[in-house]
């Protein structure tokens, strides 16, 4: 939100009942920011770029045609200062007796298009040259170059030329609102709140200066137009005036500097009447050229779907039916309600009269409307976040009046106000015990009332420890008593609350411990093996999944922005987020984690939210060095941390099973008791071309609810560290290339033997030599008796059962 430090002040009550005259720019700021509205940056305005600093009124008392130059001219100039200075010239219309603009030696001239450019003694044709003399767009006055300003005659000599055309300057905030401070989105709501910590802070009563004047008056009988509300929830008051016999030309001075000096670009004086009414007050209003007002009726109302409209930049918008139209008595549409105007019904150079609109429309109702077509317009952005119902009246008096000044014309007749069902104020009582339980602070109830009243509340009902107070339609945010808590606290200051002597603390009873401690865990071994936590958001784009998954993803109704519409049914997208991110500035091994949330429905109404941990890996497993050759992450790398995790979490595992999956190839579900933990694999290439990866991404899902389930159920026992050596052996064998390592380790451990401690594959060997068909797979075997010393004869004993294990199941060729 951008605010104007003079504009801002006509409103504020300087000078009176003891308050400061002036309040300074830096105290303001450190005003706003106190009171919630937080000042993210004060910068100062220059209408003209450097302020004319250095730039002086000069006369020329010679000009005489250059010795070496026919196109140029070598002049005397009297700049006040006992001195003539000698400046080469090129402008055509430069003559003796003339009084200009001079830019002199070390002065910096900032041209309209352009660099600065710092003035220099230069030698132009062998003559020396002692600064210049400006045209309009070389000192950023205009866009003219056709020659050299010629000024006033009356123009005093040695004046700064910053004192002669006094270019506007100013003192510009930016305020970072929050969503719920719609009632700051204009001057006058920032002046209420600025004048509310006036008179709590000063102990002296401020009130805005209000720009709403009681002389409104029609000049001629009404125009008899006529309004008519069909969608009564979507448009719930319609307030207009008509102004006849006004005149379209540019805006006064001071309107377009104020204007400018928050960035919004001068356009004709109704235009510029009505940006400048939505900046003053907040409230969004709309200009129709009335002659395109057939039938002298406007109908707010809904069109049917598909509906073609031509909007004022000259686009055909197809109509969504939930779209609020203002219509004319034809059933024509002439606006999109609240949002923006239709190429034929706004305001030309022959426009004569002007039917003005202010209006209340749904918050809900524009938004979906601008996020729908793409216009994020100054007045949907208000509408949406709700103006003050009660002002429509007020401001379209005060906007009609300011036409009459500038534009000229008559009123014709009063204004038309349609509010069928006229809302009544909220209201919230106040305890005293609970402000204090909520601030922290004993306020005075005389201090609670003033602060409140200066806010714009009304006191409904004062009890001994209750304040009923009614909440100004300004502020549609405010409903609890909360919400009033908040009010008196930012008013009073947030570091005006004391610091207690005392902490007291409720401990909680939840038995969460465990929950706690197993992800603090996990997130530490992670780390210490070279991953990295990641936080994304759980609000994504829907263009990332199919229809089936839509179907049972949970849709936004008011979502931020077009990107952002759906609760992520799947963390991989979010996480591939980030990975394109760091890929496309060169950091290309990637190691993530992250602890997150999904969510769906299967019924409309009815919600899951499941906790997961998902791990992403990509490029290289170290960094490159002398003493070994880096290689690159792989699915078995990703498995091998998957399992260490549930190793750190004390739980073994029942089944790891190869599993087809719509978003990962080559995936591995591994469970517990049935139960799946997890899911791990590759992604699929196709959804890694919708982040633009071009790398290898392996990923990991957990169900970190069943993996907790399944730690609480595992047992943790104790051995004690053996004494006496484990024995290896090994062998190697020729198996069907189906035969999966997995079976070979079951087949192992179900030969019951005690002393087999681990199993383990080292080597896999696959060549036509050794048949169609077969592999060579090199397993050893480790052995421990914990009583005693094992024998070469007992060793040899259970390495012939396991060798016949896999003859009789694997049909397996032992190398001996």
């Amino acid at each position: 939100m951008t605010i104007s430090y003079k504009w801002l002040s006509e409103y504020l009550p300087a000078g009176e009942a003891g308050l400061p005259v002036t309040i300074e720019p830096e105290k303001l700021s450190r005003i706003l920011t106190s009171i919630g509205l937080e000042v993210e940056s004060l910068e100062k305005y220059e209408e003209v770029k450097g302020g004319m600093k250095g730039l002086m009124i000069g006369e020329v008392l010679e000009a005489a045609k250059h010795p070496d130059a026919d196109k140029l001219k070598l002049t005397k100039v009297n700049i006040g200062n006992g001195e003539l200075l000698q400046i080469v010239c090129g402008a055509p219309n430069v003559a003796a007796g003339q009084k200009v603009v001079v830019a002199t030696i070390g002065t910096t001239i900032y041209p309209t298009k352009g660099e600065p450019l710092t003035m220099k003694k230069a030698k132009i044709r062998g003559v020396e040259s002692n600064g210049m003399i400006c045209a309009e767009d070389e000192i950023g006055l205009g866009d003219s170059h056709t020659g050299i300003m010629i000024l006033d005659e009356n123009a005093i000599v040695g004046m700064d030329a910053a004192d002669y055309f006094k270019p506007y300057t100013d003192w510009i905030y930016e305020i970072g609102l929050t969503p719920n401070r719609m009632d700051a989105m204009s001057h006058m709501g920032v002046a209420r709140d600025v004048c509310a910590w006036l008179t709590h802070h000063e102990r002296k009563e401020a009130k805005v200066k209000t720009p709403f004047s009681a002389t409104y008056k029609a000049d001629t009988p009404s125009l008899n137009f006529e309004v008519v509300i069909e969608n009564k929830e979507a448009c719930q008051r319609y307030a207009a005036a008509t102004i006849t016999g006004v005149t379209i030309k540019s805006s006064p001075k001071w309107m377009q500097e104020k204007l400018k000096a928050i960035g919004v670009r001068p356009i004709n004086n109704i235009v510029d009447i009505t940006n400048y009414i939505l900046h003053e007050t907040g409230q969004p209003l709309h200009a129709f050229d009335a002659t395109e007002v057939k039938g002298k009726k406007v109908i707010v109302k809904n069109l049917p779907e598909g509906t073609p409209f031509v909007t004022l930049d000259e686009k055909e918008r197809k109509l969504s039916a939930e779209d609020l139209m203002i219509c004319n008595g034809e059933g024509e549409p002439m606006c999109i309600g609240g949002v923006f105007g239709g190429l034929h019904s706004g305001v030309t150079e022959a426009t004569k009269t002007i039917f003005l609109e202010s209006a209340w429309f749904n918050p809900v109702t524009i938004r979906k409307t601008s996020f729908r077509h793409g216009l994020r317009t100054d007045a949907a952005t208000r509408f949406e976040k709700g103006v003050d119902i009660s002002n429509a009246v007020n401001v379209v008096k005060r906007a009609i009046l300011l036409m009459k000044e500038i534009a000229g014309g008559e009123i014709a007749g009063e204004v038309v106000d349609v509010y069928p069902n006229p809302k009544p104020r909220t209201e919230v009582a106040i305890k005293n015990h609970y402000l204090k339980k909520l601030s922290g602070k004993n306020y005075h109830p005389d201090t609670v009332k003033k602060i409140l009243t200066g806010l714009g509340f009304e006191i409904v009902k004062e009890g001994i420890d209750e304040l009923r107070v009614s909440v100004p339609y300004s502020k549609p945010d405010i409903s609890l008593p909360a919400d009033i808590v908040e009010e008196i606290m930012r008013i009073d200051g947030y570091d005006n609350v004391e610091i207690p002597t005392s902490i007291t603390i409720s401990p909680s009873t939840e038995n969460m411990q465990h929950a706690v401690a197993y992800k603090e865990k996990t997130a530490n071994f992670l780390v210490g093996a070279g991953f990295y936590e990641i936080f994304t958001n759980s609000i994504t784009n829907s263009a990332y999944y199919n229809e089936e998954v839509l179907n049972s993803t949970v849709k936004m109704l008011n979502n931020l922005s077009a990107e952002l519409n759906v609760m992520r049914p799947s963390m991989l997208q979010t996480g591939l987020e980030s990975i394109g991110h760091n890929l496309n500035r060169k950091n290309n091994d990637l190691r993530f984690f992250e602890f997150g949330k999904t969510y769906s429905t299967s019924v409309p109404g009815k919600y899951d939210e499941k906790d997961h941990l998902c791990l992403y890996i990509t490029g290289m497993k170290s960094e490159d060095n002398w003493k070994k050759e880096n290689s690159k992450t792989d699915f078995y790398y990703l498995k091998g941390v998957a399992v260490s995790i549930l190793k750190v979490l004390g739980i073994q595992l029942s089944e790891l099973n190869a599993v087809e999956h719509g978003e990962l190839d080559s995936c591995l579900q591994g469970k517990f008791n049935g139960e799946v933990l997890f899911e791990t694999g590759s992604v699929n290439n196709k959804i890694l071309q919708q982040f633009d990866v071009k790398q290898a991404v392996y990923y990991a899902d957990f169900d970190w609810q069943a993996l907790l389930a399944a730690s609480a159920k595992s047992k943790l026992s104790y051995t004690e560290i053996p004494k006496l050596p484990a024995v290896q052996r090994d062998i190697s064998m020729i198996v069907d290339k189906a035969v999966k390592y997995e079976q070979v380790e079951k087949a192992a451990m179900g030969t019951k033997i005690n002393r087999l401690k681990q199993v383990n594959l080292f080597d896999i060997f696959e060549s036509d030599k050794l048949g169609a068909g077969k592999k060579s797979l090199a397993v050893s075997f480790t052995f421990r008796d914990d009583e005693k010393t094992l024998t070469d004869k007992e060793i040899d004993g259970m390495m012939s059962k396991i060798m016949q294990a896999f003859e009789k199941e694997f049909n397996a060729e032992i190398r001996k």
